[in-house]
């Protein structure tokens, strides 16, 4: 690990927060991201309790031990947040980034009695066989029970758990593949809540045709790479401070 790893991954997490913040996906200054930093299996990055995601720099990320999971929260970290995001890095080897929002539609639909994301449309089909339900919402993240019964659920190819009652959570090997997870995730889930509303019969795809659109999604070349450093230069631009 060398310095410069952890300010890059300080940096893209802001700019998470910050689209995050620009897209509508974050609920006042709840909601919480985190990633580990290189090269360790227990140092993460979690933004500070009461800090909107408008206005999170990479500087004041705070740096936290995964391995104190169990302990007591840092004082400047939200507890539901520690209880949660520690136990996941600990136990969850593909969890290096951890980025769980109260998005409006795909929250809508984790409320939806039995729900499962439909395979309506090609965006959809990125999740074939990559998604998880919690139906035992048990309130907030508040028992430090939760992370690891969570952790249960993501086994190995699962990236994106819908919180029921709740919200949603997705994790990733990079920032870049987390929040594009997570951009999808909603657009999927808005254009079902549109599909569902106008009352009319579904066009479900067949289940070899989702699965073979998801595996075309995750070989398509640095789809995730690409769309992150398109986010990044626009940030660089117009709101710079981000990176300090």
């Amino acid at each position: 690990m060398t310095a410069m790893d952890e300010i890059e991954q300080r940096q893209h997490l802001a700019a998470a927060f910050r689209w995050s913040a620009r897209l509508g996906f974050n609920e006042a200054v709840a909601n919480h991201f985190s990633a580990l930093v290189p090269g360790s299996d227990t140092n993460f990055l979690l933004n500070p309790r009461g800090r909107h995601f408008s206005r999170v720099r990479a500087s004041e990320l705070l740096l936290l031990d995964a391995s104190a999971a169990g302990g007591e929260a840092h004082p400047a970290a939200d507890p539901t947040a520690w209880y949660l995001h520690a136990h996941l890095h600990r136990l969850v080897p593909h969890a290096k980034v951890i980025l769980h929002t109260h998005m409006p539609h795909a929250t809508a639909l984790a409320c939806l009695d039995g729900f499962e994301l439909l395979m309506l449309d090609q965006t959809a089909c990125r999740f074939h066989g990559r998604v998880a339900y919690d139906r035992d919402f048990r309130g907030m993240f508040l028992d430090d029970q939760e992370g690891p019964r969570l952790a249960g659920l993501l086994t190995d190819g699962i990236s994106t758990v819908f919180l029921g009652n709740h919200g949603v959570m997705v994790v990733g090997n990079t920032v870049a593949e987390a929040f594009d997870e997570l951009y999808y995730l909603e657009r999927a889930a808005e254009l079902q809540v549109l599909a569902l509303s106008t009352g009319r019969p579904l066009r479900l795809l067949p289940d070899d045709v989702a699965a073979l659109t998801c595996r075309q999604w995750q070989e398509y070349p640095q789809g995730a790479e690409l769309h992150f450093a398109e986010l990044l230069r626009i940030l660089d631009d117009d709101a710079p401070d981000y990176a300090g």
